[in-house]
């Protein structure tokens, strides 16, 4: 009786250790910041190691979307960047790089690669700013298969340059139901978009998707007919959460528990593109950063789900969705939004809990392993 109590409480106290450590382990810390439309999503590893996807507007936008990008950069505590994605070059995603640079020391440059679309501000920027950029730390053009060195995190690009992951990740490879039920694929696309790199991210059983502006029929190329990547947890919305990407065969297959809209209140969040995320099985919640005029309330979530309202607020929501000039027609320019805005922030665990956080109420959603989740 005595042996069998002394081995009781040996294999206790040899498990307390363990346990404690598990429950003070850091979390892999996410901020998914507002730059009005663009994207700008910083990750801070338990080591303490950062990755940002894209910088942000350019122009006069420049200086809003960098100072946003050091807001979330000072909640981190952090004081480099480690791994800068620019996923296209598209002004949106690139523009506020050159002035983050000024702000905060960069160590490596990763990008898809050569401008396939004629712009003057993309081009002018790759040949007489960006190299200088890089010049102060080190540049890779990224490629899919390839496994980025970032502590704590197995980071795969998936797609790049207009190509595909051919193998599948690890678990994944089984046929996909989703093909059947989308519509034929679009006519091919020529732009940035379609170049955009593209990742998939795994923090021990927590996973994230980041598509950057991937479109729909690179993403049929990646998924039909079979699912190369298998499952996700969260699911950072593709192109702001317009129709010519999220497609069913990509955000139904990955069946996310939670996703993220990067949009603006005129950008992103049409219906045919939240009827597919509504849609998806097992997803719970869908949090949009700034409350769609193009959804309205027929496809809108509740207002703790949103980070940012809505401009030149009326007095009550609108019901319809807001229609934009025919193309070719000239729109009024949005309002510019310079003032206070509020982020996303997700903390997430390797066993697979994570919990979203809405800063503008402080509003916040765990979501454990299971299905079970709880809110605060």
């Amino acid at each position: 009786m005595r042996t069998t109590i002394a081995c009781l409480l040996a294999l206790a106290c040899s498990a307390a250790p363990a346990l404690a450590q598990t429950r003070t382990a850091k979390p892999l810390e996410i901020y998914v910041v507002d730059v009005e439309g663009g994207n700008a999503t910083l990750f801070l590893t338990p080591s303490g190691e950062t990755v940002l996807i894209d910088a942000g507007n350019g122009g006069a936008a420049a200086v809003r979307d960098a100072g946003r990008i050091m807001e979330a950069i000072k909640d981190a505590g952090v004081t480099k960047i480690d791994h800068l994605i620019i996923t296209h070059w598209h002004g949106d995603h690139f523009g506020g790089l050159a002035e983050l640079a000024k702000q905060i020391p960069i160590a490596q440059y990763i990008d898809h690669g050569p401008n396939v679309q004629a712009a003057q501000a993309a081009d002018d920027f790759l040949k007489d700013v960006y190299p200088a950029l890089f010049a102060k730390g080190t540049h890779m053009v990224a490629k899919p298969g390839d496994k980025l060195a970032v502590k704590d995190l197995d980071w795969r690009v998936v797609a790049s340059a207009g190509q595909v992951l051919k193998t599948n990740l690890s678990g994944a490879g089984r046929p996909n139901p989703y093909c059947g039920a989308v519509s034929p694929a679009q006519a091919p696309d020529p732009t940035e978009n379609a170049q955009s790199v593209s990742s998939y991210i795994t923090f021990g059983k927590f996973r994230i998707v980041h598509m950057g502006d991937l479109t729909y029929n690179k993403e049929l190329d990646l998924m039909c007919p079979t699912n190369r990547l298998g499952g996700a947890d969260l699911f950072i919305v593709s192109h702001h959460g317009q129709a010519i990407s999220n497609s069913p065969a990509l955000v139904h297959a990955l069946q996310p528990r939670a996703a993220i809209i990067n949009n603006g209140t005129r950008k992103g969040g049409q219906p045919d593109a939240m009827r597919v995320l509504f849609s998806s099985p097992g997803l719970e919640d869908l949090w949009e950063m700034h409350f769609s005029l193009l959804s309205g309330q027929e496809y809108t979530v509740p207002g703790a789900f949103i980070a940012n309202q809505w401009d030149q607020q009326g007095e009550g929501m609108p019901i319809g969705t807001w229609t934009p000039p025919l193309p070719g027609q000239q729109a009024p320019p949005a309002p510019a939004h310079n003032g206070k805005s509020n982020y996303f922030k997700i903390t997430a665990q390797q066993d697979g809990t994570f919990t979203v956080t809405n800063t503008r109420n402080n509003f916040s959603k765990t979501y454990r392993p299971g299905g079970a989740n709880a809110t605060r």
